[in-house]
């Protein structure tokens, strides 16, 4: 496994779903998808986890 860092080349807006998806070996659309699916549905809060997780992985 890689470190639990931001993505350097695999970014839209902070990199925190690429440095997910390079730290646990998936494809990065899959990452995003699954954090756009858990917006729409509501489950949690994922955009004050996403900002923790930019601020976490820095």
């Amino acid at each position: 496994m890689s470190k639990f860092t931001l993505s350097k080349t695999n970014k839209k807006l902070a990199g925190v779903c690429g440095g997910l998806s390079e730290w646990a070996n998936i494809d990065g659309s899959m990452v995003r998808l699954i954090f756009v699916i858990t917006t729409i549905i509501g489950v949690g809060s994922p955009i004050l986890i996403y900002l923790l997780l930019a601020l976490i992985m820095n």
